[in-house]
Formats: structure tokens, sequence, C-alpha cells
């Protein structure tokens, strides 16, 4: 597991990304990178009017996302990302876009920074992917309580899970574990969590064995 770099946890929002790479990385002992929530100064406005903000919070996340990914490539550790530059991209803005909440133009030129910025990325060895329907992740966003998360509209995480379903169907930067937590609590519950541990190690000694 020494040679083992990068491993990432990608979902919808209300998955459990964060806590997961939280308690992951205490277990084994990795480095966590978050994502840029509490100090990103679009999210509360994005959120009261999508599409006056969805082109600056996206350059702000691609710009966030960008920087982790050369922090884990200068590491000597073993790092766990919350989300990835690819659902930056794939996921999140193609959303906004399909849903008219980013024009072309704009589409266009985050489009274009992306595929400037790829070419210098190397995927995570793991992929984690938490998969969720949309009542167990409203669920998970109305035990989060956070006030500006209260206006997101369930067409939007409908939106965004046929994205992920799409995408992560046809994932092929690496390897990649999908974890059903629609009727598991791995936070709660110290036996979901050990199961996690466990589908988790067996990728990880197959990944280099």
């Amino acid at each position: 597991m020494s040679q083992i770099k990068h491993i990432a946890v990608s979902g919808n929002i209300g998955s459990g990304k964060t806590t997961l790479v939280e308690k992951l990385s205490k277990h084994y002992g990795w480095v966590p990178l978050y994502e840029s929530v509490d100090n990103n100064p679009y999210l509360r406005d994005f959120y009261d009017d999508m599409k006056r903000w969805a082109f600056h919070l996206q350059i702000f996340f691609l710009n966030s996302r960008f920087n982790q990914v050369r922090q884990i490539r200068q590491s000597d550790k073993t790092i766990i990302q919350d989300r990835t530059i690819y659902e930056d991209a794939y996921i999140f803005a193609s959303n906004l876009h399909a849903s008219g909440f980013i024009n072309d133009r704009d589409y266009q030129s985050y489009l274009d920074l992306f595929h400037s910025m790829i070419n210098f990325v190397q995927p995570p060895d793991l992929l984690i992917y938490l998969k969720a329907d949309i009542p167990k992740l409203v669920q998970q966003i109305q035990k989060r309580d956070r006030d500006f998360e209260y206006n997101i509209k369930l067409e939007y995480l409908k939106n965004l899970n046929t994205h992920y379903e799409k995408w992560t169907a046809e994932y092929a930067h690496g390897k990649i574990l999908t974890i059903d937590i629609n009727k598991t609590d791995f936070v709660s519950n110290v036996e979901d969590f050990s199961s996690i541990v466990s589908r988790v190690d067996l990728e990880l000694n197959n990944l280099f064995s």
C-alpha cells in the first residue's frame, strides 16, 4: 500500500463524502484534502441566484481542485481527496450548462480552461463513489443544517444524480469502487464503516498485487 498516493471520494451533495474522507484518513493515517466550502466566497450567493453565480462558483472550484492536484503530486504521503476535478467539469459545470444556469459562451471558456488543466492531472489510484438516492441525500443535507443549503431544489439534486450515474458508468481513468449508502450509516454504525473499510482494503490490495 506504500505505493498508493491518491484516493478520492466522489458523490452528490449530501452523500457523506467529507465524513468518509475524515473517517478513512484517521483509519489509514492518510492526509485529508477537503472541498473548499467554508472559504468559498460564491457558494452562499450561488444557492440564492444560480444563474448569476454559477460560472463564478465553478471557476473557483476548478482552480481550488487543480491546486489540490498539484499538492498531491508534490507530496510524498498518501492523500485522500474530497471530490475530484473530473466532477467539477463532468458533473457540476455540465449540469449547470444543461440546466441553463451557465450560457454557451461561458461554458466553452470553462471547458477550455479545464482541458488545459487536465493535461497536468493524474487520476486517483482509487475512486470511491458514494451512490445515494434523493431521500437519503435530503435526509443528510437536513441533518448537517447548513442554512445556505436550504434553497437546494430537488430537481437540482436529481439532475446531479443523473450526471453521476452516467459519469461513473463510463469512468475509465482508473479503479472505481461504488458504495451504495442508501441503507447504511457508516457514521453511527461501526459495522457499516467496517464493511466499507473491508471493501477499500480489498481494492487497495488488488491495485499493486
